[in-house]
């Protein structure tokens, strides 16, 4: 089992900044892939950023440029730098650890931004 723990949303203007995290406990040698997941009202959860156990990051395209996915494997923590925030990046944030066979995630973070 993994646990997936987010925070760091909260409601922010246009064009400010947000560092969301992930804090990750439990069997984690069975993880080949994290990412950060979001859902605004009305839409389908969709994918933001990932991360593959050797490092290498992918992003929606929407979010490259704007955000930064990062790791510290000392900590077990997951993060998503978020800069120059849209009002369309307004949704639930989820964390996500995936396995060959295993899917787990955490219960989001609200990230609103306001025009």
């Amino acid at each position: 089992q993994v646990q997936l723990v987010e925070s760091g949303g909260g409601l922010v203007q246009a064009g400010e900044s947000l560092r969301l995290s992930c804090a990750v406990s439990g069997t984690i040698l069975s993880i080949n892939v994290m990412g950060w997941y979001r859902q605004a009202p009305g839409k389908e959860r969709e994918l933001v950023a990932g991360m593959s156990t050797s490092g290498r990051p992918s992003y929606e395209d929407s979010a490259k440029g704007r955000f930064t996915i990062s790791r510290d494997m000392v900590k077990n923590m997951l993060y998503l730098q978020m800069n120059n925030l849209k009002p369309d990046d307004t949704a639930v944030y989820y964390c996500n650890a995936a396995g060959p066979d295993t899917d787990y995630w955490g219960k989001g973070t609200l990230v609103i931004v306001s025009s």
